[in-house]
C-alpha cells in the first residue's frame, strides 16, 4: 500500500504556474524583438536624413567655391535648417523608440527573474517529493521486515506447539 504525495496538488499548480510564466516570457521576448526592429527602421530612416543632409551641405559648399550668388546660397542655408529639423526629428524617434527598447528588456529581465523563481519552487517540491518518497520506502521496508519477523516467530512457535513431545527416559 503506497500513500500518495500530500503535495500533489501544489505540485500541479507550481507546474501550471511555471508554464503560465514561460508563455509570459516568451512574450515578453517577442514583444522586444518588435522593439528592436522598431528601432533599426527609425535608425534607417533617421540615416537616410543625415546622408540626405551631408549631401546638400556638399552641395552648399561646392555652391560656395564656385562663387554662386547669395541669393542661392541662402535658400540653401534654409533647406538646410528644414533638413536640420528634420534631422532632429528623427534623432528624437530614435531617443524615444530606444526608451521602449529598453523598458521592453526590463520586461523580459523582469519575466526571466520570475520564471527562475517559479522553476526553483518546483524543483524544491521535485526534491521535496523524492526525499518523502524514500522516507515512505523506508517505512514500507520496516513494516514488511517486523511482518516478516512476526510470521517467523508465529512458524516456529507453531512447529514447537504441533512437534509430538518425547517420553522422558
Amino acid at each position: 500500500m503506497t500513500q500518495n504525495y500530500p503535495l500533489e496538488q501544489l505540485v500541479t499548480i507550481k507546474a501550471r504556474r511555471l508554464e503560465e510564466t514561460r508563455k509570459v516570457l516568451e512574450e515578453k521576448r517577442r514583444l522586444h524583438q518588435l522593439e528592436l526592429d522598431k528601432l533599426a527602421s527609425i535608425e534607417k530612416a533617421r540615416d537616410k536624413v543625415l546622408g540626405h543632409r551631408t549631401e546638400k551641405l556638399e552641395q552648399l559648399r561646392e555652391e560656395l567655391d564656385s562663387g554662386s550668388t547669395s541669393t542661392i546660397i541662402q535658400r540653401m542655408k534654409n533647406y538646410l535648417k528644414v533638413v536640420d529639423e528634420q534631422l532632429k526629428q528623427e534623432e528624437d524617434r530614435v531617443l524615444q523608440q530606444k526608451k521602449k527598447v529598453d523598458a521592453a528588456e526590463k520586461a523580459v529581465e523582469k519575466a526571466r527573474g520570475d520564471m527562475l523563481k517559479k522553476l526553483q519552487e518546483v524543483e524544491k517540491l521535485s526534491l521535496h517529493r523524492e526525499d518523502w518518497d524514500k522516507e515512505m520506502r523506508k517505512e514500507e521496508e520496516k513494516k514488511e521486515a517486523l511482518r516478516t519477523e512476526e510470521i517467523g516467530t508465529s512458524m516456529h512457535v507453531i512447529k514447537r506447539v504441533s512437534k509430538p513431545r518425547e517420553p522422558h527416559e
